[in-house]
């Protein structure tokens, strides 16, 4: 661990501070939950700014706790945990921000269902989340004969009237961030990484040449294949140049755009279910998916939860089970994809609404919360969680490295936060 006081290595020679020097390993912990937090806000208003959308209050919050973070002297637990908790608030006013902004400019997302397979001919492949490359991607390739797929957390992105309207935008390519060495091998076109959910590709390997990046994405490309700007020329050239893709019929169709506006509007059948006895509980499964084992888990307890519950997912986490059938409830499909990691907003704003109608507490929901994580911006909606009182989430596989045995057992006593352990041990405790 690094110390942000003396510059070294904690607890090295030379090290003399108190606190994030390994002699309070506690304050350290949440330091670095602190910084994660902040550098998963910063990912969504990022976005949200080139949408050209802010929020001071966001923005003064970054200044604040990075300058708490880095030059507190005073090693307090209790106004760490606060720092930590104000960082999940500003988080969900940042999560708010980003998706009004793609309301705005794309339009309330339609449920559709998306082609997995592949088209004969020219094709460009885009991973990431920024909805605004992919749109201005489509634009420049109207007409072109060049067909466009999405990736990983891109899916959501044909949900969307502006970007669903351009008939190139033909299916979806691949799965979670972690398959793309496999997947981006497999396909002869060129990649546009458009944020830093990427695996950075090994030397020498197939498609090495075929990556560009675009702004702050950080995966090493040379000057050529690193776009400043919007301007897809280059990308455009080089599915031109390359060996067109294969006819290929997918074998199944992934189920997205179901954001709260739409869940929303089905308030009334839902409630109706619910009062029948014909939905039992609310399960959101998801969250930021890895390639560490044990994340089958999610696979398996999708495939075990009852048939009268409905399943929510976000971000990545759904490939572990978006590509099975589940159903539906009178009509209600039981998979219910919310979108990107960013529309955790839109779970958020389902359980706040529910909890209206049935005049109770989130907490006193039929609604469970087993989520997986893996980087910043997962331990930014994991924050924002815990800032509204949330409780009795499961995580996993494992809980957070920079998390200490006593900073964890606090979150354990106020929140009831839990590990996985197997599906049918879960499943048993929930449904009781």
């Amino acid at each position: 661990m690094f110390c942000y006081q003396c510059e070294q290595t904690a607890g090295g020679t030379g090290c003399t501070k108190v606190g994030v020097c390994g002699k309070n390993e506690d304050i350290a912990s949440l330091q670095d939950t602190l910084l994660f937090g902040l550098k998963g806000i910063a990912a969504y208003a990022h976005h949200a700014r080139e949408l050209g959308a802010k929020d001071d209050q966001v923005d003064a919050f970054a200044h604040d706790a990075l300058f708490f973070t880095l030059t507190n002297v005073n090693f307090n637990l209790n106004r760490h945990i606060e720092m930590v908790l104000k960082c999940g608030a500003m988080n969900l006013r940042a999560m708010e921000m980003l998706d009004k902004a793609h309301l705005a400019r794309f339009g309330s997302p339609v449920p559709v269902k998306v082609f997995t397979g592949t088209k004969a001919g020219a094709g460009i492949l885009v991973t990431g989340h920024d909805l605004l490359d992919l749109e201005e991607l489509l634009k420049q390739t109207e007409g072109s004969g060049i067909n466009i797929y999405t990736h990983g957390e891109m899916l959501p992105a044909h949900s969307y009237p502006a970007l669903n309207k351009y008939p190139h935008l033909v299916g979806n390519y691949g799965t979670a961030w972690q398959n793309q060495r496999k997947e981006f091998a497999a396909f002869s076109g060129p990649i546009l990484v458009t944020t830093n959910c990427v695996m950075p590709p090994l030397e020498n390997c197939s498609y090495q040449e075929r990556i560009f990046t675009r702004s702050v994405t950080g995966v090493q490309a040379d000057d050529a294949r690193h776009l400043t700007e919007r301007d897809f020329s280059a990308v455009i050239s080089a599915a031109k140049s390359l060996p067109p893709l294969a006819e290929v019929s997918g074998d199944y169709m992934l189920p997205t755009g179901h954001h709260h506006s739409v869940i929303l509007s089905l308030a009334d059948k839902i409630v109706a279910a619910v009062k029948a006895g014909k939905i039992r509980r609310f399960f959101l499964v998801g969250g930021c998916d890895g390639a560490k084992p044990g994340r089958n888990y999610y696979t398996e307890l999708a495939q075990q939860i009852p048939k009268d519950c409905i399943i929510l997912t976000v971000a990545c986490g759904k490939f572990r089970f978006n590509h099975l059938e589940f159903g539906d409830i009178d009509g209600i499909p039981r998979l219910l994809d919310l979108g990107q990691c960013n529309n955790a907003y839109s779970g958020i704003q389902v359980a706040l609404a529910l909890a209206e109608v049935f005049k109770c507490g989130v907490n006193e929901l039929p609604l469970s919360m087993i989520l997986s994580w893996y980087e910043q911006k997962a331990v930014a909606i994991l924050l924002t969680l815990l800032h509204l009182g949330v409780k009795d989430i499961r995580i996993g596989p494992t809980p957070p490295a920079f998390l200490t045995a006593n900073v964890f057992k606090v979150l354990q006593d106020n929140f009831n936060l839990k590990l996985i352990t197997t599906p049918a041990e879960d499943l048993k405790a929930i449904l009781g």
